[in-house]
């Protein structure tokens, strides 16, 4: 059996900064923090989008991520092949 991971990884930092994140709700967070490196890189993975205002925030496919990836820790992950 082959099994295939097509999603882009995220290192443990940046599943970190992308929960803080999620914490933050609509607020989101503001630029010059020490996740600012791992925001930019989800910004780009389009999981992280920035307001006019400056903060970062969560799209809706960074939401999904985080459901998917960070809610389920400690839980078992299906692969599909």
């Amino acid at each position: 059996m082959s099994v295939t991971w097509n999603e882009p990884y995220l290192e443990t930092c940046c599943r970190s900064a992308l929960h803080r994140l999620c914490l933050a709700g609509a607020t989101g967070r503001p630029t010059g923090l020490r996740d600012d490196p791992c925001l930019e890189r989800m910004e780009r993975m389009g999981f992280v989008t920035r307001l006019p205002q400056g903060r970062f925030v969560a799209t809706d496919a960074g939401k999904a991520r985080h459901a998917q990836e960070v809610l389920t820790s400690g839980k078992k992950l299906t692969l599909h092949p």
